[in-house]
């Protein structure tokens, strides 16, 4: 499964479109609605985290740090009453390259994993992890492929914001369809 994405991210997939219908940059904007959430435990790991083919190197120290940085960053906004806490797994990822050829145009790329856990009913919400793949925010400079125009740790940086946000926008989903994080208002 993972090497299928990495050929997808590597030879710069249609899939690419959807990171640029996010704006990670937005931390300036009030924050979207979470109802009575509040960011206890973010947890960050990178146990069977794999580099794609073609890929500049990351440590999962490196990854793990940026992501959890980016996920306070994010999700400390949040004053709600009741408290949440993230297990995030990192699972892969691909810094494009340099020199690659602008025919492949290739997307860097994370796979991650995510699992909220309700600290007042001390349950998970979402039984099974939630998968979430993150590509590169679109932009002119992104557009023949940021290996040729940012360093690794701007591309590192770059999918950490996106990660968040990524995040985000599922919360606010599962919050519409699923009542997650609900307030007195709500009911």
């Amino acid at each position: 499964m993972l090497r299928r994405f990495f050929v997808f991210a590597v030879l710069g997939s249609f899939l690419g479109f959807v990171a640029g219908c996010t704006n990670p940059n937005d931390l300036d904007q009030p924050a979207v609605d979470l109802g009575d959430f509040r960011l206890g435990h973010n947890i960050v790991i990178a146990p069977k985290m794999e580099k794609g083919p073609l890929s500049r190197e990351k440590s999962k120290e490196e990854w793990t740090a940026a992501v959890q940085a980016r996920i306070a960053e994010r999700f400390d906004r949040y004053e709600g009453e009741k408290l949440y806490h993230f297990g995030v797994s990192l699972e892969g990822y691909v810094l494009a390259q340099p020199g690659i050829p602008i025919v492949a145009s290739p997307k860097s790329a994370l796979i991650m994993r995510i699992t909220v856990w309700d600290n007042a009913a001390n349950k998970k919400l979402n039984e099974k992890a939630h998968q979430i793949i993150v590509f590169e925010q679109l932009s002119g400079e992104q557009v023949i492929g940021s290996g040729l125009t940012q360093s690794a740790d701007q591309q590192l940086e770059n999918l950490s914001k996106n990660a968040a946000k990524m995040i985000e926008l599922w919360l606010v989903r599962q919050r519409g369809e699923e009542g997650w994080f609900a307030t007195e208002a709500d009911s």
